[in-house]
């Protein structure tokens, strides 16, 4: 009993030690630094801001937080086969956001008011002579729903595509629904990241280009520039934002046929103008160039696998990507409605991609931004 007793005792003050050390670990870096200096006053130690400050930096800088997540993540996947709660883990290593799949509050008005909005905004932009393009992309597990084996998928979920459609309709403006042509594609996204790879950007961007065509022939576009798209020599991993998500993207490879899914693979591509600058870039709202002819706004999915330089391919034509990372269905579209860009150089067309996901969730303050922009 002496010896456990002494055991036990030693395991504590081992434990107490190491949180020591990585609480002093966490504290003393650069970060931890920056967010400390500004909160080192007596107001802000009696009215809570510091003990704030300092929680935040024991809860996301511990020199182990890493370890200890893939721990968490490795365990999930190798003993549960989950990938936490932000995540739904299919058949063969298939990965699904959670946010595709559930129910969402109030589904219905959200749709209805995104949609007269779009319906707004079209109108006010045919005043000025510029033409909306709106590319409606389907979720991936709506367009991969044979990996899903088993993982829960809402009635919502599985109506809100053809809802969404439904209720765009009547608007005054050209809707691309890609899900056909990504259905031409397969697989045409990745495996373990939430947007389309290579071969389903590609097919979107013709999908769109097709479109623009049909509705733009009266528009004076400058068409006819030359882009090519090359690959690169070696093949590498794909994106897999949703291995990051399972805090499993760092584990060795070799690691992948127990304690990870299997990474993607590609051959990453990127397009150039012939003759002329990479095309697979983004632009600034600051940055001075010209009037811009066509415009991009849209979600991560604008900047991934290659969309962008391919749209730029199929359209013959220099297109100016807003595209905004978690951007969802108005990120990029409020920020640049509401920029001198816009004011000052309008475009003559808008190409205006959104995630299907993103159309039923609760309006969000940028919502909101946006649709003031048009009222």
């Amino acid at each position: 009993m002496r010896r456990s007793g002494a055991f036990q005792g030693a395991a504590a003050a081992l434990l107490l030690a190491l949180g020591a050390w990585q609480g002093l670990a966490a504290l003393s870096t650069t970060s931890a630094q920056n967010r400390l200096r500004a909160v080192m006053t007596m107001p802000a130690f009696l009215d809570g801001r510091a003990t704030g400050a300092v929680n935040h930096v024991l809860a996301h800088l511990l020199p182990a937080d890493g370890m200890l997540r893939a721990a968490g993540g490795l365990l999930r996947w190798g003993v549960f086969d989950s990938g936490g709660p932000q995540l739904r883990v299919g058949c063969d290593d298939w990965l699904y956001l959670t946010e595709e799949l559930r129910p969402w509050p109030e589904a219905e008005a959200n749709m209805a008011a995104r949609a007269a909005a779009i319906g707004r905004i079209a109108g006010r932009l045919a005043q000025r002579d510029i033409a909306l393009v709106v590319a409606v992309v389907p979720d991936k597990a709506r367009r991969h729903a044979e990996h899903l084996c088993g993982a829960p998928r809402s009635a919502q979920a599985v109506a809100r595509y053809d809802a969404f459609l439904t209720a765009l309709r009547p608007q005054p403006v050209t809707v691309v629904p890609l899900l056909a042509p990504l259905q031409r594609q397969d697989p045409a996204f990745w495996r373990t990241d939430t947007h389309w790879n290579q071969p389903g950007a590609a097919a979107a961007a013709e999908a769109i280009a097709a479109a623009v065509g049909g509705v733009t022939p009266a528009l004076p576009l400058t068409r006819g520039e030359q882009f090519a798209t090359t690959s690169a020599d070696t093949e590498t991993n794909g994106p897999g934002d949703l291995l990051r998500l399972m805090s499993l993207d760092q584990m060795p490879d070799w690691m992948s046929s127990w304690a990870r899914p299997k990474p993607d693979r590609q051959m990453v591509e990127s397009t150039a103008a012939v003759g002329g600058e990479a095309a697979g870039g983004g632009g600034g709202l600051l940055d001075e160039t010209p009037a811009p002819e066509i415009v991009l706004l849209g979600s991560s999915y604008s900047l991934n696998a290659n969309f962008h330089g391919r749209l730029q391919q199929a359209l013959e034509s220099t297109v100016v990507n807003y595209g905004q990372a978690g951007g969802a269905f108005s990120g990029a579209a409020a920020a640049y409605f509401g920029s001198e860009a816009f004011r000052d150089t309008p475009p003559k067309l808008i190409i205006w991609e959104m995630p299907e996901r993103a159309v039923v969730q609760p309006l969000s303050d940028m919502d909101r931004k946006l649709f003031s922009l048009f009222e």
